[in-house]
């Protein structure tokens, strides 16, 4: 029983999802793409996008890994922020 108290207590409380969540994610995401972009050495590598230019001439796959890495950082600040009560 005290194992599953503690349990409890060691999970973070997290914040609904609301527009200012989506916000942090979509500006995340922005700052790892551009991260990306100015970091991969071959950024148009593999399958092209529809319309790569949107994305700074990105190919699919860095397209993938820096939306996939936005993700990560995000949800990371989304924590932090709402820890802080901030959101």
């Amino acid at each position: 029983m005290t194992n599953l108290i503690l349990l409890a207590a060691a999970v973070p409380t997290t914040v609904a999802w609301s527009p200012k969540v989506a916000v942090v994610m979509v500006v995340c995401n922005i700052l790892a793409i551009a991260i990306g972009k100015a970091t991969i050495q071959n950024p148009s590598e593999g399958p092209a996008l529809p319309m790569p230019e949107m994305f700074g001439g990105m190919g699919l796959p860095a397209l993938l890994g820096t939306t996939s890495f936005g993700h990560v950082i995000g949800c990371g600040v989304i924590l932090a922020l709402g820890s802080l009560g901030v959101l």
